[in-house]
């Protein structure tokens, strides 16, 4: 299918905000019937979420503090790239920092993005099993709990609103069609 007649073409570009982590650009756009108008959003260097089940099926989540909620919120673990990190290694990475978990096996799922409307950031879900702890090593300024919960009670929190993060509810979805095998992931052992 023809995408031409829905596509916006940059005619100019702003930097409103350079910030450590966040840009913030302001873009003048053609819009397909010829007029202008504008388009801020923010530039993010992209993440990964891991799906991590223990043997007994049950999911390593955490509770962490999310200062623009200003609430403690249920997720997946998740981080940002570093700048040219492969997505797995960026998975591994941040299963361990925050969690203390290895993983012997990974497979990826996909990829999501959370907010299209306003922000380049995309997230790689990746799953993880075969799962062994060891000592966490939090970044400096990072305070999170860690904790299990079985698929069912992460979709009935899901259901009753306790969990809102979409990642979270994303890797949700991804999990069920998994687990019913309407869906199949590509497992592959990673040395630790």
């Amino acid at each position: 299918m023809a995408d031409g007649h829905l596509v916006e073409v940059k005619v100019g570009s702003e930097e409103i905000l350079k910030g450590k982590f966040l840009q913030v650009c302001r873009d003048t756009v053609r819009l397909p019937d010829g007029t202008h108008t504008t388009r801020e959003y923010v530039i993010h260097p992209g993440a990964v979420m891991i799906v991590a089940q223990l043997d007994d099926g049950q999911l390593v989540l955490e509770r962490q503090y999310r200062y623009p909620m200003q609430a403690v919120m249920i997720e997946f673990p998740a981080g940002k790239l570093d700048p040219g990190e492969p997505t797995l290694v960026c998975a591994q990475r941040e299963l361990l920092e925050e969690t203390g978990y290895t993983a012997r096996q990974w497979a990826r799922a996909g990829v999501l993005h959370p907010v299209v409307s306003y922000s380049t950031e995309f997230i790689e879900v990746w799953f993880a099993r075969g799962l062994s702890l060891g000592e966490r090593e939090l970044d400096a300024g990072e305070f999170l709990d860690v904790f299990t919960a079985s698929p069912a009670e992460l979709l009935a929190w899901c259901g009753n609103g306790r969990v809102t993060d979409a990642k979270t509810l994303t890797g949700l979805l991804w999990l069920q069609n998994v687990l019913s095998q309407t869906w199949a992931l590509k497992w592959q052992t990673v040395a630790s």
